[in-house]
């Protein structure tokens, strides 16, 4: 049974419509949504056609032996940030068949928040033939409404990013 909300399959099934004619699939990499995105782009039938592999990056060290992300990046930066965000796109590509692929890094709280990055900060990246393009929003909310606000967000803006 299927209980994933229906706005978030038909935005998946648009997604399927985008990359199946090209013959392209995604590869996620979360941290703060911990593989809610890419579980819900399973939640429709037949996204193994487009889906390559969805990669959990919750601690700095799953994002660097994971994804590649240099430690150096994460200490400069740190995790919730544009650079992080932009790394963890570009290594899930380089580590996987994809053509396309999303990534997420953020606060999603209710602990962990600071003056600079509060909770319900989300930084997005989207890595695509034509580049990757990055995104900082501020999400209100609890933990969950923080984290189905981010896969919500980080789908639509991977259509957007399709055409």
């Amino acid at each position: 049974m299927n209980t994933l909300d229906p706005q978030l399959l038909a935005l998946c099934e648009r997604l399927a419509q985008a990359l199946r004619p090209r013959g392209w699939r995604l590869a996620t990499a979360e941290s703060c949504t911990g593989g809610l995105i890419a579980a819900t782009c399973t939640g429709l039938s037949g996204s193994s056609d487009w889906l390559d592999r969805g990669f959990v990056t919750y601690s700095n060290a799953a994002k660097t032996a994971q994804l590649g992300v240099p430690e150096a990046l994460i200490a400069q930066h740190g995790a919730v940030s544009e650079a992080v965000a932009r790394a963890m796109a570009e290594g899930a590509l380089r580590h996987s068949l994809a053509q396309v692929s999303v990534a997420v890094t953020g606060v999603a709280g209710p602990t962990g928040g600071s003056a600079d990055k509060p909770v319900g900060t989300v930084w997005f990246g989207w890595a695509t033939p034509q580049g990757v393009v990055t995104e900082r929003q501020c999400f209100p909310g609890d933990r969950d409404a923080v984290r189905a606000a981010t896969v919500r967000h980080a789908l639509e803006g991977l259509l957007q990013r399709l055409g």
